[in-house]
This record gives C-alpha cells, sequence and structure tokens, in this order.
C-alpha cells in the first residue's frame, strides 16, 4: 500500500530579516490510507508549520511532500488551492463559519468553489449535515448552535467534497467535555468509515483516541508510537 501523504526531509525556514529561523529540521512522516494519527507539540515546537504544509498552506524550503500519488511540494498558489479543496477537508479550533450564513450554506461552500451545480451540492450539503446529526438543523446559522453543532457543521463542510484527507487543527480546543467526547465520536466514525484522518493536538487525552501519535518538538518529529 503507498502512504497517502509522504514527507521525506521536510525542512521550513523564515527569513526575519536579522537571523533565520528553522521552524522544521528535517520531517520524515508518512500515513497511509485509513489512518487515524495524532501530531503533538508544544508551542513553538513546529506544530503549526507542519500543520500549514500537510495542509498545503505553505511550502517547504527542503525536502519533498507527496499527497495522493502527487509532489505538492513546489506548487503554485492557485495549484495549491486546487488540492486543498479536492484532496483536504479541514476541521479548525475556530470553526470557521460565515455567521451569515445557515448551515447548509457553509457545507455547499467548498462545492461552490469546486463548480457543482446548485442541485447538487444542496442534495450533497443536506446528505453530509444529516451524516453528522444536524438534519434538523440545516437552516440554523452558526449564532443559533451550539459550539458542539458548530463544529459538527465544519466536520460536514470538510467531508462534502469527499477528500482524500481529514485535517482537524485542534478540533476541541473551543468545546466543553460533553461536545468534546461527541466530536471525537464522530471522528471515530468517520475512521471506521475508511477515512484518514490526521489531528493536530496539545492535548493528550484527544491524542488517545487516534491509533498512533507523533511528537514534535524543536522541529524535529520523534517515532511513531502506537497508542493502542
Amino acid at each position: 500500500m503507498n502512504p497517502l501523504l509522504k514527507m521525506t526531509g521536510i525542512r521550513k525556514t523564515y527569513d526575519t530579516g536579522v537571523v533565520q529561523v528553522e521552524a522544521l529540521r528535517g520531517i520524515d512522516l508518512a500515513v497511509d490510507p485509513g489512518d487515524y494519527v495524532a501530531i503533538m507539540g508544544p508551542s513553538g515546537s513546529g506544530k503549526s508549520t507542519l500543520m500549514h504544509i500537510i495542509g498545503c498552506l505553505d511550502v517547504p524550503t527542503e525536502g519533498t511532500y507527496e499527497l495522493a500519488g502527487t509532489d505538492v511540494s513546489r506548487m503554485t498558489e492557485r495549484q495549491l488551492a486546487e488540492v486543498r479543496n479536492r484532496e483536504i477537508g479541514f476541521v479548525f479550533q475556530q470553526f470557521n463559519l460565515l455567521h451569515s450564513m445557515s448551515a447548509l450554506r457553509n457545507v455547499e461552500l467548498p462545492l461552490i468553489y469546486a463548480g457543482v451545480a446548485p442541485a447538487q451540492r444542496r442534495e450533497r450539503a443536506l446528505i453530509a449535515l444529516e451524516r453528522v446529526g444536524l438534519a434538523d438543523r440545516v437552516q440554523h446559522r452558526p449564532g443559533e448552535l451550539s459550539g458542539g453543532q458548530q463544529q459538527r457543521v465544519s466536520v460536514a463542510r470538510a467531508m462534502v467534497t469527499d477528500p482524500a484527507l481529514l485535517l482537524a487543527d485542534e478540533p476541541t480546543g473551543n468545546l466543553d467535555s460533553v461536545s468534546t467526547n461527541d466530536v471525537l465520536a464522530l471522528f471515530d466514525e468517520l475512521h471506521e468509515q475508511g477515512r484518514t484522518i490526521v489531528l493536530i493536538t496539545h492535548e493528550q487525552d484527544v491524542a488517545e483516541r487516534t491509533h498512533r501519535t507523533w511528537h514534535i518538538r524543536d522541529g524535529l518529529l520523534s517515532e511513531k508510537v502506537e497508542v493502542r
């Protein structure tokens, strides 16, 4: 089986104008289709930089990154945007929902960018919201939903394009314990359905829900640790 995500020798250096800061110092990482993994690290460890490169929000200074068999490490901004829309579903800590739009319209957005016809994107968005347990909330705006429900909308939005990879960045950071368990149970379900999930977190109990955990510190990634 070929990895869905493969990084080799990934380095990222930022030039501040005074000194060069090496945020990543040679990352090797492979994630197979259907994996459910966590990447943990404290603030300043390089965790956010690694997440941005995994999500095709940035490119490395050195090294190669192959996603779904395509080398994305030297792509242009436009090419990266196309890959993000096609291959990656994002779930963020802050939900990143448009408060002027209903849950249904928020979930439709990636399909609008992909040029999907109105009737088809509505149907797909309704199915996605039903799958996350929000069939009765499709016309509610984010301000009318709880934090856990808003995160479920963001999960539905992430999955509506049927991406190869679900990338979740601190997805429970703004949730109480009940909503956290609900969202993590949803991730468990998605994994059982064969989804590939990479979870970025600083919370050990969240990481323990995944199957493997990597630790990043000072721009270096430790060997993977089997959690269960």
